[in-house]
């Protein structure tokens, strides 16, 4: 099976099914005896709704493990649903994605909580890569492949030739960070206070990055905070572009210096292929527009950009050559 752990979302792809599992990355425990009592969707729907003996949270952070035994049973309780009969018989190989920018202890732990969630044997790929990969670019081909993943908690930026990273970066700004800008303006502006469910709502209404001439507005529901009362405001398009701004240039730069850094043969080839978006930034309005005002390369979003990462694993597991390139024993990962 090939995994793409994301902060927002959990993505499973079982080798001759595709992809049969999509679960927010949530988990609601009993706070006192830290007894998991749901798990994806089921665990979504009580964010900012629990009582306070129950905590429903995000065992991850900024696209690593920030709560591993939380981690652990969700993955096992994903396993075991996308195995079905034979989870229980026969022990799964994974594929599992890792932010670039992962230190050597957060590697080893999303490694650790997928043996200990019941896999056979881990192994570990760049989200970079495989976004690539399940993007379709020509990975092996000596020639520059851009790839920018824009995901819930980091955008992984590589460029990539003969299937190898030449050079990367992972920037902790993702799709939760643009909505804790949101929620941020409308608690300063509006003296609102939102959740974060709401903010990603607002975002994936009426949230831009550039102006595409089309600002629309929505009504926002919350407490006020002086008050202490529900109260309702309507935002429009072009607050909700400037409170996002700032998060948006951050991942505009970032692929500025990736360029920068980026060899001049490979760079001529990034002018030529242009750039590719995938991860579910990618489907903000405007932001393949501004990229490619702010750098002058073509940029292209990928034919499933939320769904790239995962098919990336499962063209991993489909290919011996791949799978030879990121195992174990080959690439010096460690089991």
């Amino acid at each position: 099976m090939g995994i793409d752990l994301g902060t927002a979302n959990v993505v499973v792809y079982a080798r001759g099914r595709g992809i049969v599992l999509r679960e927010p990355s949530v988990v609601a425990i009993e706070y006192r005896t830290r007894r998991v009592l749901a798990i994806g969707r089921e665990a979504e729907a009580m964010l900012g709704r629990t009582p306070g003996n129950i905590v429903a949270s995000r065992p991850l952070r900024d696209g690593v493990i920030a709560d591993y035994s939380v981690t652990r049973e969700m993955l096992a309780y994903l396993l075991r649903k996308a195995s079905g009969t034979r989870g229980r018989i026969f022990r799964p190989l994974v594929v599992i994605c890792i932010p670039s920018g992962a230190t050597g202890v957060e590697r080893r732990a999303a490694l650790d909580a997928a043996r200990a969630a019941g896999a056979r044997e881990v192994i570990p790929i760049e989200e970079p890569m495989a976004a690539a990969i399940g993007a379709g670019l020509p990975i092996a081909m000596a020639g520059g492949n851009m790839v920018v993943d824009i995901g819930g908690g980091t955008t992984d930026i590589a460029v990539i030739s003969l299937g190898g990273i030449v050079v990367s970066d992972s920037l902790r700004v993702g799709g939760n960070f643009l909505d804790e800008a949101i929620i941020r303006h409308i608690r300063r502006t509006y003296n609102l206070e939102i959740g974060e469910r709401t903010s990603e709502a607002v975002k994936i209404e009426i949230g831009s990055a550039f102006d595409i001439g089309d600002d629309r507005d929505t009504e926002v529901r919350g407490r006020d905070i002086f008050t202490g009362l529900p109260k309702t405001m309507r935002v429009v398009g072009p607050e909700v572009r400037e409170a996002l701004s700032e998060g948006v240039m951050q991942i505009v730069e970032a692929v500025k210096r990736i360029l920068e850094l980026t060899p001049p043969e490979l760079a001529s080839d990034i002018i030529e292929r242009g750039i590719t978006l995938t991860g579910g930034g990618a489907l903000m309005p405007g932001m393949d527009r501004l990229i490619e005002l702010e750098t002058g390369i073509p940029v292209s979003v990928a034919d499933d950009p939320i769904s790239s990462v995962a098919i990336g694993t499962g063209r991993v597991l489909d290919s011996t050559d791949i799978l030879r390139t990121h195992s174990p024993r080959f690439s010096g990962y460690g089991r």
